[in-house]
């Protein structure tokens, strides 16, 4: 019998043992659910079963794979219930759009959907969830799979494999529906014990736990501004005629990329623009806010605004919450000991506010800078004074937060909230996360720029989302405007960038499931020139050759 070590201890099981069977016994000694395991050095889902000696180890809902696994399920249990509910061709409209708060947004097709209709699904879903239906995986080849889809009208899914390299394809069947997603599944629909489905607008929000209370349901405020900021975005590609990769990809192959790169461009400087004019009406702003998470392209989107807001007459000046740090010294601690530049407190609001507030008096102030090399904050004769038509133009990752400028009126300033929050989807079924698309960004980025490795921008990427969690998310919807930086073209740019860098990661690192993860992502995308790229183009911010500093 095959010989399986777990947490150092050796214990043999029946060939053909499943990995659930083995989870159960070790389910009581974690605090969330067993979603997954890694066995000699394979993720492996629950389903699976022990064919030969091996080393064991468990992914719960608090890990990323075991969550988003979590998750995915759910995705595939919904999309099961709608197609019991609203009928059999409803499955191939169905579309998950994005994420909003804790929730994830879909709609179906050129289907009116009602609160009956939304409440019938939430029934059928806890129905199909007591069941414990098991979801099964089967190896088909790709000519086959299809043909599959074919036959259930899932032409978004027909455009994604077109592209496919790899000659066979796993296709999951949960009772008489079969779909394909880009991740691993959990092995029946009882693993979903939290959820909460209600009609959105115009579609459905199923929200979840998140991978920071995984055993917890937490509903999120309302993120209206939020979501309006998506559907234009989601628009804007439905008008372009990309809604998912196999379009791009469509759109990539027949020569028509430079056309849409132009008119993707066109229209974020329009936005831009618009958001420029918006400043300019309100008179008495002097302090324009921008504030959003790690590679949203703060910096390229500040340049841009700023020449907008020349066209109006206006004299913009840029200034870097980061230039306000406090000294390294005395910088506040993790729990780990490393330091917490994430926080309030890292940054010196006290003098911040006392600047800022002799500026708008029309005084003459010396603007500090902060010595990265040295850790410390210093004054190199750099003096500002504001005149009738100057604004400040102020980026930082807590421009939002009225803690940060809380000596300034209200009337002076303009928030904006800014993020690449992606709508294009691999297909109806499996979207792109927005934190796929930022992390990719900062990977390329810090390699370019910072010399780091992708390893370590992976390693780092935990604590930064916390960050992000605990000191931008929260005050999104006090924005004036949000301006979503993404770019539908960005990551079939960015693909060729980014592989090499995650290639050099090794198997046994910590990191390596993470960059295998995003190179089997990136490989759904044909790779487009990056040469086609404006110079003032956001995603020059990552890759180089912007007309920016940045």
């Amino acid at each position: 019998m095959p010989v399986v070590t777990i947490n150092g201890t050796a214990k043999e099981y029946e060939k053909g043992t499943s990995f659930e069977t083995i989870a159960k016994e070790y389910q009581s000694q974690y605090s969330s659910r067993i979603a997954a395991v890694i066995y000699n050095g394979k993720i492996r889902e629950l389903m699976k079963s022990v064919k030969k000696d091996g080393e064991l180890s468990f992914i719960t809902y608090a890990d990323n794979i075991g969550h988003k696994t979590m998750r995915r399920t759910a995705i595939m249990i919904l999309i099961k219930a709608i197609h019991d509910v609203v009928g059999k061709e409803a499955m191939s409209r169905t579309k998950v759009e994005f994420a909003i708060g804790n929730g994830i947004y879909c709609t179906i097709r050129e289907t009116s959907v009602t609160k009956d209709m939304v409440r019938k699904i939430a029934d059928r879903f806890t129905e199909i969830v007591v069941e414990g239906i098991p979801i099964t995986k089967k190896v088909y080849p790709l000519d086959e799979a299809i043909d599959i889809f074919k036959k259930q009208g899932m032409e978004d899914k027909v455009a994604l494999l077109r592209y496919r390299r790899s000659s066979e394809i796993n296709i999951y069947r949960l009772d008489d529906i079969c779909d394909y997603f880009y991740g691993y599944m959990l092995p029946n629909t009882s693993y979903i014990e939290k959820v909460q489905i209600e009609k959105y607008h115009d579609g459905i929000l199923i929200t979840l736990p998140t991978k920071a209370n995984p055993e917890r349901l937490i509903v999120s405020e309302p993120r209206e501004k939020l979501f309006k900021t998506m559907m234009l975005s989601s628009d804007w590609g439905s008008m372009m005629g990309i809604e998912n990769v196999g379009d791009l990809n469509n759109m990539a192959c027949e020569g028509r990329m430079n056309e849409m790169i132009l008119v993707q461009e066109a229209l974020q400087e329009s936005r831009i623009a618009d958001i420029a004019r918006k400043i300019f009406k309100k008179v008495d702003v002097k302090f324009v806010m921008i504030a959003g998470p790690s590679s949203s392209g703060k910096t390229s989107f500040a340049n841009r605004l700023s020449i907008q807001l020349r066209t109006y007459g206006l004299t913009p000046h840029p200034i870097s919450l980061d230039n306000y740090f406090v000294n390294r010294e005395d910088t506040p601690l993790n729990p780990d000991g490393s330091y917490n530049f994430e926080c309030l407190e890292a940054l010196d609001v006290e003098q911040f506010n006392k600047d800022m507030t002799r500026l708008l008096a029309g005084e003459r102030v010396e603007m500090p800078e902060f010595n990265f090399i040295s850790g410390k904050r210093e004054m190199n004769g750099e003096f500002l004074q504001l005149g009738k038509n100057d604004v400040l133009v102020i980026e930082g990752i807590h421009g939002l937060n009225e803690k940060m400028s809380y000596a300034l009126p209200a009337e002076s300033k303009f928030k904006i909230y800014i993020s690449a929050l992606t709508t294009l989807s691999l297909d109806n079924h499996n979207r792109i996360a927005t934190t796929d698309g930022r992390l990719l960004r900062r990977i390329v980025r810090d390699a370019r720029t910072r010399g780091a490795s992708a390893k370590k921008t992976i390693s780092m990427w935990a604590s930064v989302r916390a960050g992000e969690e605990a000191n931008i998310f929260p005050f999104q919807e006090e924005a004036d405007e949000m301006f979503n930086s993404a770019q539908i073209y960005e990551l079939a740019v960015i693909k060729p960038f980014a592989e090499p860098l995650l290639f050099n990661i090794q198997k046994g690192e910590p990191e390596y499931y993470e960059a295998k993860r995003l190179l089997k992502f990136l490989d759904y995308f044909v790779t487009v020139d990056s040469s086609m790229l404006p110079k003032n183009s956001l995603c020059r911010e990552f890759i180089g050759g912007s007309c920016f500093k940045v």
